[in-house]
């Protein structure tokens, strides 16, 4: 995840996306030269980050920064960087291409952590434990089936998160306020060449569907919505572990304790659930960052303001990360938890003159 949401990614895409308009309005008839694309190709990953963060310093804008920094490596096609966007379109679509792919890997980390809490549930499935509502005994359930609840909410993320992955659009070529003026021009009015410009860079970047109109950036509800399942991961794990903490407590199950782990620098005996803990802490600042979204989003006047951009630059990169880590740690976690079955027991066993009540009830109607 840290590699999707690092420097040399957002700006490789940058120069992917340079790359892909200009080929894309060469094929469409500008004059633009094999040599240009070539050198193009030749230096996608040949980035001078430090030339790159002294233009930007003397021209005061980022985009500028790169174009010219590309244009130093690849002097033939300097003429032609750019040709025609405006900064969201690479700014917009490496979000997007970001999102994506870092969407792709928080579902296969679903899956593997849905993969594990499957081999625990099939193994307890026949345990009896304490069912609990209002966090007191009620009827039975199994251990295995308590597993299920926590799977259960995993797997609707799962189907959130490859909802969104088939659905995302890329921004694509939209012009500074969504109107493609600056295309029409390049293309002399022809209207069906711009159009067919827009699908030939989004099929080049791997994606066959893009926003139908856009201001100068896409809707920024796009975030909220992929924020929102961030949000709804966070929350199941957070389930999850809350469970385990309570369960730790009761010595019924314990997550894993290495064998040189302390558990209190003063109580020897503790055997804390750090790790569903650690879990918690970084679920609830996820769950904290939908609003954010929502706010961002509202407060767009018009075709865009700028105060979208230092929050998004938060948000999205953190969100993921917070969610890689902990789908990492339920990996963890399940794939090492412990269940105490005599301790299970002996809870069942207390309880159980007192749910023969429920039994004798219904006999009694």
């Amino acid at each position: 995840m840290s590699a999707i949401f690092s420097p040399a990614m957002k700006f490789t895409t940058w120069r992917k996306l340079w790359l892909a308009l200009a080929a894309a309005e060469k094929d469409l008839g500008l004059d633009i030269s094999e040599e240009q694309l070539q050198q193009m190709k030749d230096n996608l990953y040949n980035i001078d980050f430090a030339k790159a963060e002294e233009f930007e310093s003397k021209f005061r804008h980022d985009v500028m920064g790169h174009v010219h920094a590309f244009g130093d490596v690849a002097e033939k096609a300097m003429p032609i960087i750019h040709l025609g966007a405006t900064s969201c379109y690479v700014g917009d679509n490496t979000d997007i291409i970001q999102i994506k792919e870092a969407l792709k890997l928080v579902q296969s980390k679903l899956v593997q952590t849905l993969g594990i809490l499957k081999q625990f549930a099939e193994k307890h499935k026949d345990v009896p434990t304490l069912g609990f509502t209002h966090y007191q005994p009620a009827q039975l359930t199994t251990v295995g089936k308590r597993c299920t609840l926590w799977m259960q909410d995993l797997l609707m993320d799962y189907e959130r998160v490859t909802y969104e992955l088939e659905n995302l659009p890329m921004r694509g070529v939209k012009g500074t306020t969504g109107t493609q003026a600056t295309f029409l021009e390049l293309f002399n009015g022809d209207h069906d060449k711009v159009k067919e410009l827009n699908v030939k860079v989004c099929s080049l970047m791997g994606f066959n569907k893009w926003v139908s109109v856009s201001g100068q950036t896409y809707s920024r509800k796009i975030d909220y919505h992929v924020l929102s399942v961030l949000s709804g991961i966070a929350q199941s794990a957070y389930k999850m572990c809350g469970d385990i903490r309570l369960l730790a407590n009761l010595k019924e199950v314990e997550e894993p304790f290495a064998k040189n782990q302390i558990g209190s620098s003063a109580m020897a005996y503790k055997r804390n659930p750090m790790r569903s803990e650690r879990v918690c802490s970084l679920a609830r600042y996820v769950m904290s960052l939908p609003p954010s979204a929502a706010n961002t989003h509202a407060n767009q006047w018009f075709e865009r303001t700028l105060d979208d951009s230092a929050i998004r630059r938060i948000i999205l990169p953190e969100g993921f990360l917070a969610v890689d880590v902990i789908l990492n740690l339920l990996v963890n976690i399940a794939d090492g938890m412990v269940l105490w079955p005599n301790v299970v027991d002996k809870h069942v066993r207390e309880e159980l003159p007192f749910m023969a009540t429920e039994v004798i009830l219904m006999e009694c109607k």
